[in-house]
């Protein structure tokens, strides 16, 4: 009888073993050499598609920016009359509950007055809650107006800032967003850097009232002005700036080489535009902290609040008082006193009827002549000062730029730009 060496039967067990062991270790190796070779390709595959979406983008960008500007020439903002809506200016503190509250509030007054008007055109009309008049045939008023899809309109329509309904559109695969804000409805924070020491006083007293709307801490407020001292010892602002001449050198022609070499000066007028976008450039460096400003306040599906949102960052100089917001007006209206009062009877009377200009004020609000008139070189009813700000997405990709520019007629003029 033949019997096997249990040595060598188990040897042959331990090289199998580790014959198996091996063979497994090789597999995990191969495995997560694999999984590693095809994230690095997947991840590749990723970056270079992105760079084609974002140049794709980038490209679709630039052509909205333009086709922007030459649209804008035609537009011409008209303000609209909104007697029986709520008015935009306080919505900036409402919480969300007292923001769809206001709604409800709204949409209920509104089917009140279509019910009233249905029914005193047509006497015959059954009003459905009328249990003692329903005869199951089921007549009903008609325009019931839903709080879900109430929207606050804004001097133009459109919600505040916006001068226009945001325009979308196609340019190759990239979806292009434009929309238009109105510069003249913020409050300009170049009014920190007033030049004159009674302006100052008065500027800085406004601006503590528009941090304090804003729930600004008094820190976060004194390290602002700070920041603006700061700039205006790099860049003056001025708020009656006029055209300057400056001396600039020229080299000197071949003909005068032979003459004398010498180099001559001439002068130079530099424009009211180039002054405001070197004030523009400083405002969105860091020489501002812009996080500051943009911290959320309230954050909703339908609004999104924050100081950013209420602030002139472009160097605009004056307050549209048709579409400036409560907190903007009082600001305003600091340089001259009652302004709280003042403020709150423009609110009311606007959405009647806009203001032509500041001596139609002065007129309605005669008790305030005085107080108005100090304020006069603050103040406007049209504005001319408008961001267009465009948005590009193709895939994953986004592309925006953010043009400031001052609109006369037709006429525009490009103050600064940014892109991102």
């Amino acid at each position: 009888m033949n019997r096997k060496n249990p040595k060598k039967t188990g040897d042959c067990r331990l090289r199998s073993g580790v014959v198996l062991l091996l063979t497994l270790v090789l597999l995990v190796v191969l495995s997560a050499l694999g999984y590693t070779l095809s994230s690095r390709v997947a991840a590749q595959r990723h970056r270079n598609q992105y760079i084609i979406d974002y140049q794709a983008a980038r490209y679709s960008c630039d052509s909205a920016v333009k086709y922007a500007l030459s649209t804008l020439q035609g537009v011409n903002p008209q303000l609209i009359s909104r007697p029986n809506e709520p008015d935009f200016s306080d919505l900036f503190h409402l919480s969300e509950e007292q923001y769809e509250g206001l709604l409800a509030e709204w949409a209920a007054q509104n089917t009140l007055n279509e019910n009233t008007s249905d029914i005193n055109k047509n006497p015959n009309i059954i009003q459905a809650n009328d249990s003692n008049k329903a005869n199951g045939i089921g007549n009903s008023v008609t325009g019931i107006t839903d709080s879900n899809r109430s929207v606050i309109r804004g001097p133009y329509g459109p919600a505040w800032p916006l001068v226009t309904k945001p325009a979308e559109l196609k340019i190759g695969s990239a979806a292009i967003t434009i929309e238009i804000e109105d510069e003249n409805a913020k409050y300009p924070i170049s009014w920190g850097m007033l030049n004159s020491e009674e302006a100052r006083r008065e500027a800085t007293a406004g601006l503590a009232t528009f941090c304090e709307w804003m729930n600004i801490e008094n820190e976060q407020a004194d390290s602002l002005k700070k920041q603006l001292e700061k700039i205006n010892e790099i860049k003056p602002f001025k708020m009656d700036a006029q055209p300057i001449t400056a001396a600039a050198s020229t080299p000197p022609s071949s003909a005068s080489k032979r003459r004398a070499a010498r180099t001559k000066s001439k002068n130079v007028v530099v424009p009211v535009s180039t002054q405001q976008s070197d004030l523009a450039k400083f405002f969105h460096s860091s020489l501002i902290d812009t996080e500051m400003l943009a911290a959320p306040t309230i954050i909703s599906e339908k609004r999104k609040e924050s100081a950013m949102k209420y602030v002139g960052m472009w160097a605009s100089s004056k307050v549209n008082i048709n579409t400036a917001p409560r907190q903007v007006l009082e600001a305003a209206f600091t340089f001259g006193g009652d302004a709280d009062k003042i403020a709150d009877e423009i609110i009311q009377r606007r959405r009647i009827k806009p203001f032509k200009d500041v001596d139609e004020l002065k007129k309605s609000l005669f008790r305030y002549s005085d107080s108005i008139q100090k304020c006069a070189t603050y103040i406007t009813t049209v504005s001319d000062y408008f961001t267009i700000k465009v948005t590009a997405i193709n895939g994953a990709a986004s592309a925006w730029s953010v043009i400031a520019v001052i609109k006369n007629g037709q006429n525009i003029e490009k103050i600064s730009m940014i892109s991102g």
